[in-house]
């Protein structure tokens, strides 16, 4: 019962994220720099792996300590919102894996210790009074694409690139990689807040549905997540050098329409509907980082 609700508090569409995002940093390494798989860099990839989701799990933990109240009308299944874990029990999770993180980090190499430092202070800033960044839509929305976009994907591979190559270049593959999930976490910033109309209004935390409506955010959405995908295509025929396009250009093409074939169906007058779809916006983030390490390889 306990890893169950410790799974839920981990909030696991998050940690799919993180895992996948780290192993794919860690396959394009390799691929860039033509180096092969060692013990040594295993562990690294091992230790980074855990830093990360040690990371992931403070900052997210850290976001519902103080969004109990918010929660139990939001989102009542977690468990601080419905009582299946204590709010001590919350602290210690939470404390537990911000020292893990940070340790681990620091013994791996100053990229990485760079990358979850910084990651854990915008995440604290991000949840934490007075400070508390989600409050203004503008800089929730800055927190987390600066994060899941571009600390994360800059940071990590220069960890691994610094390991299998003791040098600090970043290949044109990264700065499109990053660039695409800059916006695309844009996209998932913004439509985030669409479930959580109500108990966002109540206790008075502006987000972009708010201000906008539903169906306004809705739209960019899907126009922001076109256009990284569209971008990235069109980025792959210039570094087709390092990449290859096709594998680009057929797989994004099929996700981009998959997208608007999708997002017919959603009915924003029911919170299920658009939570299906945001669980389905973050389904599309993985995709990427499954599909770019492939096109890393078969160039």
């Amino acid at each position: 019962m306990y890893l169950s609700q410790l799974w839920k508090f981990s909030r696991p569409h998050t940690i799919i994220g993180t895992t996948l995002s780290v192993f794919a940093l860690y396959t394009i390494a390799i691929a860039t720099t033509h180096s092969s798989i060692s013990s040594m860099s295993i562990l690294q990839l091992l230790g980074t792996w855990i830093a990360c989701l040690s990371g992931n799990v403070y900052i997210v933990g850290l976001n519902q300590l103080y969004d109990v109240e918010i929660d139990r009308i939001n989102k009542p299944d977690l468990p601080l919102a419905s009582g299946k874990l204590s709010i001590s029990q919350g602290k210690w999770i939470v404390g537990v894996t911000g020292i893990l993180a940070i340790a681990i980090a620091a013994l791996l190499g100053r990229w990485l210790l760079g990358t979850v430092a910084l990651s854990l202070a915008i995440g604290t800033a991000y949840s934490l009074p007075p400070i508390r960044f989600k409050q203004y839509p503008l800089l929730a929305a800055f927190c987390i694409l600066t994060v899941r976009g571009g600390i994360v994907n800059l940071g990590i591979f220069s960890h691994f690139n610094r390991v299998f190559t003791g040098t600090d270049v970043i290949p044109p593959t990264i700065w499109v990689l990053t660039l695409f999930i800059i916006i695309f976490t844009i996209a998932i910033a913004i439509f985030k807040d669409v479930p959580d109309l109500e108990g966002d209004r109540q206790y008075q935390i502006q987000t972009f549905t708010l201000v906008l409506g539903k169906t306004t955010v809705f739209n960019v959405t899907r126009w922001a997540i076109t256009i990284a995908y569209l971008g990235t295509i069109g980025a792959g025929i210039f570094i087709s050098s390092s990449i290859n396009a096709w594998i680009l250009a057929i797989s994004h093409t099929g996700l981009l329409g998959l997208l608007w074939w999708y997002s017919r169906d959603v009915d924003l007058d029911k919170k299920e509907s658009i939570a299906e779809f945001y669980q389905f916006i973050w389904k599309l983030f993985f995709w990427e980082y499954l599909v770019f390490p492939i096109a890393c390889f078969v160039n």
